[in-house]
């Protein structure tokens, strides 16, 4: 992957909808070749999928909870009684398997408490829990789905070639 195919992630990250010829123009190929390696990123599972991103509070689902669920069974019986809770609640929207004292992170997206306390009641009936600690979201400071393009490449900056050293004019005291 080169600069090239990063610009084109970075900008299909901001607006999977522009058209490849407008892609195309801003990173400085004809559309053919642009297609391709949208194509090719495709493939390659670079690009897993587009989605259509929707504004929570507009569909009334303005409450995001933090919740920090702790476990006293570390085995492979509990754990997939636990992704399958986890897959089968559509509110919760993203669970991590953590280090340190919490053992899993999920982000659940409600309408309100009530809403809330429903998806817990349904994830302690389908499999146990030694502890679960929420926290509610007060303020979404920022968002984004977007990854950083410009950290995945970045390279040490080199050092002027020693033709161009020696074109500089001598400094004189």
């Amino acid at each position: 992957m080169d600069d090239i195919d990063r610009r084109i992630l970075e900008l299909l990250q901001h607006d999977a909808s522009l058209p490849v010829s407008e892609i195309a123009a801003r990173v400085g190929l004809s559309t053919t070749p642009c297609w391709k390696r949208i194509h090719k990123l495709k493939e390659d599972g670079v690009i897993e999928r587009q989605v259509v991103l929707c504004d929570p509070d507009k569909l009334e689902l303005g409450t995001t909870v933090f919740v920090e669920v702790s476990t006293n069974q570390h085995n492979e019986a509990w754990l997939a009684s636990f992704a399958k809770a986890v897959q089968s609640i559509p509110e919760i929207v993203e669970v991590y398997r953590m280090s340190g004292d919490v053992d899993y992170l999920l982000r659940v997206v409600v309408s309100d408490i009530k809403g809330y306390d429903a998806v817990y009641k349904r994830l302690i009936k389908a499999c146990q829990l030694y502890d679960v600690s929420s926290s509610f979201a007060m303020e979404r400071i920022k968002y984004s789905t977007a990854l950083p393009m410009s950290l995945s490449s970045q390279e040490p900056e080199a050092a002027p070639p020693a033709a161009a050293a020696r074109r500089r004019p001598a400094q004189r005291g």
